[in-house]
């Protein structure tokens, strides 16, 4: 399998565990468990127990072996926080991502009560990126956990958008992502939701990505807002200017 991402805010996925569990609205029509479901029928062995929670030793070390400089989302098929993973495991996936300081590592968890529960307990270095998925306004709660962490980059992931956000603070925040939700079943997402975010971003001054409109063919969807595309990146290392994958 290659580890090139398809994903529009990242480059790299890296995935030293798979499988997941659900835990809140926005894990209903979960792209990973479907994925997840088509390699195990291919015979993929990574995936041979599905979307079982399984951790794979092997993989943790893969970022060493890297050349260059690359953006690399952390377990895209999976929650790196989920509760079946033990605490040591977490670590040393934390100490590989430490040691290969020159990748930007970006994790994402639903699961904030237990990052902010493990936080003192990991060592964070510059170069890993934190955030926390809030799929409506029953879950702004998330970010106020991923704030009391010690992530120095922390970024909200606000898809699938399933509601309007008017409660979410975006102190300390520096990167937004906004997407709606794609494939079967997928579940509609309302302009003025995306812009008043949009907005938001722009009065305080934090970059916002905007991923994509979703529907059941997100290709057709596409990724326009209001004429144009939406790629800010956060901040990173003292530099002063936005970064952009485009």
């Amino acid at each position: 399998m290659s580890d090139k991402s398809k994903i529009e805010w990242t480059e790299t996925t890296w995935n030293p565990v798979t499988g997941c569990s659900k835990v809140s609205q926005g894990c209903s029509n979960c792209y990973a468990e479907r994925y997840a479901s088509r390699l195990r029928a291919m015979g993929v062995k990574k995936y041979h127990d599905g979307f079982a929670v399984r951790m794979h030793q092997s993989e943790v070390v893969r970022p060493l072996s890297w050349k260059g400089n690359r953006l690399v989302f952390v377990n895209s098929m999976s929650d790196l926080f989920h509760e079946e993973i033990p605490l040591e495991f977490i670590q040393s996936v934390f100490e590989i991502m430490a040691k290969a300081s020159r990748h930007v590592f970006q994790i994402l968890t639903k699961r904030s009560e237990r990052l902010r529960e493990l936080s003192p307990r990991l060592k964070w270095t510059d170069n890993m990126w934190m955030g926390v998925t809030v799929e409506g306004n029953d879950y702004v709660g998330r970010a106020d956990d991923l704030r009391a962490t010690g992530a120095r980059i922390k970024f909200l992931s606000l898809e699938p958008l399933l509601s309007g956000l008017p409660d979410i603070s975006l102190e300390d925040i520096d990167w937004v992502i906004v997407g709606g939700e794609s494939g079967p079943g997928a579940r509609p997402m309302k302009q003025e939701w995306v812009r008043q975010i949009r907005d938001n971003c722009a009065a305080t001054e934090i970059p916002f990505f905007f991923k994509q409109w979703g529907g059941v063919n997100r290709k057709k969807s596409g990724r326009l807002l209001d004429g144009r595309h939406w790629d800010e990146m956060p901040r990173n290392h003292g530099d002063n200017t936005l970064q952009r994958l485009f």
